[in-house]
């Protein structure tokens, strides 16, 4: 009885250990001047208009809820209509620049 259960339990760890659980990635910057670290836990771009993102993001830790940043004219909209200008080296820049820097790139050749 004794190795039927050393058997079991061995088989259940081998299962347990094999299964790949999803990975949670976000991108963080640390801003030393401001002792910060802002994370981009989720972003999605506007169809219709390619310079607006809806990203949810964190600030020391905190998350903040699901807010429009519009890189063109450089605000954020909160989900209660309320139109923010952006903060320096705040979430929205860190919004902006996220996809900007590969068009820098393609640009430049």
């Amino acid at each position: 009885m004794s190795k039927i259960r050393t058997v079991v339990f061995l088989f259940l760890l081998i299962l347990i250990l094999s299964v790949a659980h999803p990975a949670f990635a976000s991108v963080c910057r640390n801003y030393d001047g401001l002792r910060r670290q802002i994370c981009i836990l989720s972003i999605n771009r506007s169809a219709k208009n390619y310079w607006e993102y809806r990203a949810a993001v964190s600030v020391d830790g905190v998350k903040r809820p699901t807010e429009v940043y519009n890189c063109r004219e450089r605000v954020k909209v909160q989900q209660d209509g309320t139109v923010l200008p952006f903060e320096p080296k705040g979430p929205g820049e860190m919004v902006c620049s996220f996809f900007n820097s590969s068009l820098r790139k393609t640009r430049a050749r």
